[in-house]
């Protein structure tokens, strides 16, 4: 009898250098590939129309590289223990495989599934491939994990690094039943649309060219330029001096260690920092392994106590990009409008709705994964709590309150960015660009942009609030 195997994809959306796949189709001569449409993850608060048509995309073009090599994607609907413990014994498989997760729901899950399929005989084998490196392997001195990132990343550097698998040739797949390659309101959009300029395109081959292509000559610059809003003098890259990866590594449909290893071929500190932030991935999943509460409360105990200002008002101004500061405004637009947002500009708007207008992080947090392509709970809430000053960063928060005016002058200082994303500031003079309220009534008209017409005026005075800020952190780290 033909041994098989179930190969469960989750956000490992790649037939290229998948431990999971490759060790199906060495070990088992049939090999079943199912995604499980799981509505404790499609529904609710993790309702996402960007994500949800981002992912709908990566599933067809999963589908599409599976029929290639004789095979197709097998999707079913349910609780992912009952389904697969059926599909097992549907198919009379002796083991799934699936790629390894951090986040705290995806261990409970993982959980679940292993008991249920070890009750009725099958082996349950998760596999490396989310990460760079095994994020649960690295221990401190004393033998507890990390929660600085620095001497995580010297130990990082040296620890073992499995090979680039190459995709299988061809698959054998037995007859099953499927229901069907989902729509987006399937997998979560709950109705919601996709985002007008969609950042990144869905699926492997999209990965595999804006890898390459981000490889191939970009990342030489990253060092110099991953702080550069609008990139290189003259570039037309959305991303900015950065990879613009993110969605791609979010969803697997590029492998991070294949990037990792193509990165370390090339010379030079871009590529070094490049590999750095690489790292930085891997340690929020590890710090999520070890503090899954991290999810919902702040690492520091100290600021679990800091008081907030819930201003709806002041909210909404920030989800619309009105709140009279240009970057913060540029930021939050392209996010609205892409599904995606350059890193320099979410820690800018991070601090200023955190440290300006003292609102919850959590609502920003929640607003960004409603948003954004490459929403994940490991990176998103890590960066949160980084720029909120309350996480696994040993910096004080003075050392965290971003200026937007200077954070504009310094990374966008012709206002290339913010003009791209802000209209109403186009004809303004650059160097009003970072503070278009300073502008005299003639300048204004000259501009097309009339302060509180035009463009709204700053909804609060930065320097108060920074005073204010400070005294709300100091009252919590004194309590």
């Amino acid at each position: 009898m033909a041994t098989t195997e179930i190969v469960w994809f989750r956000r490992d959306l790649r037939v290229r250098d998948h431990p999971a796949l490759r060790g199906a189709t060495t070990d088992a001569e049939r090999v079943v590939p199912v995604f499980v449409v799981d509505p404790t993850i499609t529904g609710g608060s993790a309702a996402s129309g960007p994500r949800a048509h981002f992912l709908a995309g990566c599933l067809k073009e999963l589908d599409a590289a599976l029929r290639e090599r004789g095979g197709r994607l097998v999707v079913r609907h349910g609780d992912p223990a009952d389904v697969l413990v059926a599909l097992a014994e549907e198919v009379d498989a002796g083991a799934v495989r699936w790629t390894s997760d951090a986040s705290p729901h995806a261990r409970r899950r993982d959980a679940r599934v292993t008991d249920a399929l070890e009750a009725v005989g099958v082996r349950a084998v998760p596999s490396p491939g989310q990460y760079v490196a095994d994020p649960s392997e690295p221990r401190t001195g004393q033998g507890k994990p990390y929660t600085v990132f620095s001497p995580f990343h010297r130990v990082w550097e040296h620890q073992d690094r499995r090979r680039v698998l190459d995709a299988p040739r061809t698959l054998t797949v037995p007859q099953v039943a499927g229901d069907g390659l989902p729509s987006p309101d399937d997998v979560g959009a709950g109705g919601l649309p996709d985002v007008p300029e969609p950042f990144a395109e869905p699926g492997e081959e999209a990965g595999l060219k804006a890898a390459r292509g981000w490889l191939d000559g970009p990342i030489q610059d990253y060092d110099d330029l991953h702080d550069v809003l609008a990139g290189k003098e003259g570039s037309s890259r959305a991303a900015g001096g950065t990879s613009g990866l993110s969605a791609h590594l979010r969803w697997g449909t590029i492998s991070p260690r294949w990037l990792e290893a193509r990165a370390r071929k090339l010379s030079g500190e871009g590529p070094a920092a490049f590999v750095r932030q690489l790292a930085w991935r891997d340690f929020y999943a590890h710090v999520y392994l070890f503090h899954p509460e991290d999810r919902r409360r702040a690492h520091q105990a100290r600021f679990r106590d800091l008081t907030w200002e819930p201003d709806e008002e002041a909210l909404e101004a920030w989800k619309a990009g009105r709140t009279g500061y240009p970057l913060v405004d540029a930021g939050m637009r392209q996010l609205a409008a892409t599904g995606w947002m350059h890193n320099r500009a979410r820690l800018v708007v991070g601090s200023f709705l955190t440290k300006d207008l003292h609102v919850d992080w959590t609502a920003g947090e929640r607003h960004f994964y409603a948003l954004l392509q490459d929403g994940e709970p490991t990176q998103n809430d890590g960066n949160w709590q980084w720029v909120t000053s309350i996480g696994v960063d040993p910096k004080p928060y003075f050392q965290r309150m971003f200026n937007p005016t200077r954070q504009l002058v310094r990374f966008d200082p012709r206002g290339r960015y913010v003009r791209r994303w802000v209209p109403e500031l186009a004809h303004v003079p650059d160097e009003r660009i970072a503070e278009p309220w300073k502008m005299g009534p003639i300048e204004q008209q000259e501009a097309g942009c009339v302060i509180g017409e035009d463009y709204p005026a700053p909804i609060v005075d930065h320097a108060e609030e920074r005073e204010r800020a400070a005294a709300r952190y100091r009252a919590a780290g004194e309590s």
